[in-house]
C-alpha cells in the first residue's frame, strides 16, 4: 500500500494543484487528507470544489470546525473570510468531515492528536518555538492508539516519528503555508523558511512502513499578491518567504 499524505491547505488551491500534480507523478494507491483545508485569506471556495472533486478521503481539522462555529463576535479573520466565501453545498460538505478516521486496518488519520483536533502531536511549544515532544507527550497524545501508521496534521512541520513499540507516527507537513504565529497554547512561531508545499508518502513493504516527505514549489508570489489584496500582509509574508515578520 502506498498513500500520500496532505495536510493544512489553508485554501491555497495553486499549491494544492501543485502537490496533486507531483503525486500524480509519483505514482500512489490513495491521497488521504488531514484537515485544515480552506481557513485563510485565500482560495476557500474553489479549495472546498476541488477537494469535494477529488473523491479523496477528507478529514475535519481544528478550521474546519471554527469554520462552522465562527462568529463576528468570537470567530478568526483567516476562518471568517472562508465562511464567507462558502455556499450551502460546501458548508454541508464540512459538516460531514470525519474529525478522525481508522481509515485501513492498521492506519489511523487525525488532524491534531486521536484525542483533540488543536493540540500538537510531534511538537510542543516552548520559549516561542515547537519543539520535538517528548516521548511520554508523544505517548500520552496518542491516547491509546495502537496502530501501525498513525498520520497528523496541524502543526504545519513536516516529521516522522517511531514509537518505542516501532509505531510510524507522520506529519507531511503543510501543502498551503509555511509559517505563522500561534498564541494557543502560549505563542510561538513557525518558519519553515520555504514557499514551497509540502506533502508526504508512505509505503507499506510487508509489515513495516517507510516514509519520504516532498516538497514542491508552485506560484506562490500570486496567492503572496492575493493575501495582501485581501488584507492579510502577514500571509502575504509567509506565502512568498516561509518566514514571519
Amino acid at each position: 500500500m502506498r498513500l500520500a499524505l496532505v495536510s493544512d491547505i489553508h485554501g491555497n488551491l495553486p499549491a494544492l494543484e501543485a502537490v496533486a500534480a507531483d503525486i500524480r507523478r509519483r505514482g500512489v494507491d490513495q491521497v488521504l487528507c488531514l484537515g485544515d483545508n480552506l481557513s485563510g485569506p485565500l482560495m476557500p471556495l474553489e479549495t472546498a470544489q476541488w477537494l469535494m472533486a477529488s473523491g479523496w478521503p477528507v478529514l475535519a481539522g481544528n478550521h474546519e470546525r471554527q469554520i462552522l462555529e465562527w462568529t463576528p463576535e468570537a470567530g478568526g479573520a483567516s476562518d471568517g473570510f472562508a465562511r464567507a466565501a462558502l455556499g450551502s453545498a460546501e458548508l454541508a460538505w464540512v459538516r460531514g468531515l470525519p474529525a478522525t478516521w481508522a481509515w485501513a486496518p492498521g492506519v489511523f488519520l487525525c488532524h491534531g492528536t486521536p484525542r483533540q483536533d488543536d493540540e500538537h502531536f510531534l511538537e510542543t511549544p516552548r520559549q516561542g518555538a515547537l519543539v520535538l515532544a517528548t516521548e511520554d507527550e508523544i505517548e500520552a497524545r496518542l491516547a491509546g492508539q495502537t496502530s501501525a501508521l498513525v498520520a497528523c496534521g496541524h502543526s504545519h512541520v513536516p516529521r516522522t516519528v517511531r514509537t518505542a513499540r516501532g509505531q510510524w507516527l507522520v506529519n507531511p507537513g503543510s501543502v498551503g503555508l509555511q509559517a505563522y504565529v500561534d498564541d494557543e497554547p502560549e505563542r510561538y512561531v513557525v518558519q519553515r523558511g520555504t514557499p514551497d508545499a509540502h506533502y508526504a508518502i508512505v509505503e507499506q513493504q510487508g509489515t513495516a512502513w517507510q516514509c519520504s516527505l516532498h516538497a514542491v514549489p508552485y506560484g506562490h508570489d500570486a496567492m503572496a499578491a492575493l493575501a495582501a489584496r485581501h488584507g492579510r500582509p502577514e500571509w502575504a509574508q509567509a506565502l512568498r518567504t516561509g518566514r514571519v515578520n
